[in-house]
């Protein structure tokens, strides 16, 4: 029943969480948000509903979704994990952490969300408003971030009216999200961790529970072993240029840390005291703004961001978008 000529937004209450639970049991598509970015969640049971993600993203069909769930329980239900999965889920659940691991054969989920792989990609989000629906929803939800496929990830409630409007039933208002970048993606090869995308949760704070992580990254024409793996992704109309000093004549400025924007009548900074936390959480809705401001052309200079522990995950974001379209 998705993507009909309106779209509705619900409030946090009992009654638009009662409301959000029946369209999706009716197989319909409601975003929702998390505490990383707002979801664009299906009964992960639904063939044919899952189907209508990827149909209102114009998501290329390869490239798998993270499934949601309520609980560790109901996460260890659906897939296979080694020790130090068991670990990971123990220390950071709920939370901005997705685990990939071996799909378990009586799962129930619709192998669409797997993208043929054989592994599946589940996460416990921290949001209460996440958890409240997945609880009232009583099983597993597909949910991808709410936005057009390669786009920037939406952090408020706006964002995804803005893009999905009549491509999906509803959108679950819970103001604007607390993290702002999408989760971290973790894998498995031989029981170790692999880092398939960096992201909520630091790397330091996995290496600190779960010792050595290994980096991997997918090149764009390979299938996916995660989400989030395309070369381009997250990306405004406006170009970036990154590292830059200060901008040029006619380009927005994105800053970091004090200091004017010299030479730009279009500026946003993205934390003025220099916080990684800050500016992770400002990152999606500032491109959005600044590119707005450009109407989708030129270019966006973008100050540097120190690249250790949630600068790791939102210079990440940055080379997706500033990567050849």
């Amino acid at each position: 029943m998705s993507g009909g000529p309106n779209t509705i937004r619900l409030s946090p209450t009992d009654r638009g969480i009662r409301a959000s639970v029946a369209l999706l049991r009716q197989g319909g598509l409601i975003a929702f948000p998390t505490e990383t970015v707002y979801g664009l969640g299906a009964d992960a049971r639904d063939e044919r509903a899952v189907a209508g993600i990827y149909r209102a993203k114009g998501r290329p069909s390869r490239n798998p979704l993270i499934v949601h769930v309520a609980d560790a329980a109901a996460a260890f239900a659906l897939i296979d994990l080694p020790e130090k999965g068991i670990m990971a889920a123990k220390a950071f659940w709920p939370g901005p952490l997705t685990l990939v691991a071996p799909v378990r054969e009586d799962a129930g989920i619709a192998p669409i969300c797997r993208a043929g792989a054989a592994t599946l990609a589940v996460r416990v989000p921290a949001a209460p408003l996440a958890l409240d629906l997945l609880r009232a929803f009583g099983g597993p939800l597909a949910a991808p971030s709410a936005n057009l496929s390669g786009q920037v990830s939406p952090t408020s409630a706006d964002h995804v009216m803005e893009e999905l409007t009549g491509r999906i039933d509803g959108v679950l208002d819970g103001g604007d999200c607390a993290v702002g970048l999408e989760s971290t993606i973790l894998g498995f090869e031989e029981g170790e961790p692999v880092l398939l995308r960096p992201g909520g949760v630091t790397v330091e704070a996995l290496q600190a529970v779960l010792g050595p992580v290994r980096a991997v990254g997918v090149v764009e024409d390979e299938t996916p072993t995660a989400p989030g793996q395309m070369t381009s992704h997250y990306a405004p109309g406006a170009m970036l240029r990154l590292d830059a000093m200060e901008p040029r004549l006619g380009e927005a400025w994105l800053g970091f840390g004090p200091g004017p924007a010299r030479g730009s009548a279009i500026s946003l900074n993205l934390s003025l005291r220099g916080s990684p936390e800050e500016a992770a959480a400002n990152l999606f809705a500032h491109l959005r703004t600044l590119d707005t401001l450009l109407d989708g052309k030129g270019t966006i200079a973008v100050a540097p961001i120190p690249a250790d522990g949630l600068g790791h995950a939102i210079n990440d974001r940055l080379a997706r978008a500033a990567a050849p379209r």
